[in-house]
């Protein structure tokens, strides 16, 4: 039962902080909007550190508490997360935004771009699992 309790609570405080920084802020919570505004300085800038402060220190607060072991680390090769990364960066541009921001917050508002990107993003993600795992040998 815990397969399932852990993740529905997990995507229940997902939807809710979305909902409060909506309400509270007026804002999306678009992760690669919330770090580029971030990083580049904008005004509004103490909320969007104290989001990625969150973000960051909510797996280390969970883990803590309900004593879940970690993740273990990747066997991948570093360069492969930062090809990933970069890819991923394009695409978050290409896209006006990333899965956060579509996904969880642009469906939930029922915008057609949103749920179009997101169809994109599962599929083209579903893809490249399939091609990785079953065609390159796991690279």
């Amino acid at each position: 039962m815990d397969a399932f309790i852990t993740p529905l609570i997990g995507g229940l405080l997902i939807g809710s902080s979305a909902v409060l920084l909506l309400l509270s802020l007026g804002r999306i919570a678009g992760i690669s909007g919330v770090v580029w505004g971030a990083i580049s300085g904008q005004a509004d800038n103490s909320w969007r550190w104290l989001f990625i402060l969150g973000l960051a220190l909510g797996p280390l607060l969970f883990h803590g508490i309900s004593g879940s072991p970690y993740p273990a680390p990747s066997a991948q090769p570093w360069w492969v997360a930062l090809i990933g990364g970069l890819i991923v960066g394009i695409g978050v541009k290409m896209g006006s935004g990333c899965t956060s921001g579509h996904g969880v917050c642009g469906i939930g508002r029922l915008s057609m771009r949103s749920l179009t990107a997101t169809v994109t993003f599962m599929v083209t993600g579903i893809v490249t699992v399939y091609i990785t795992r079953h065609l390159l040998g796991g690279l």
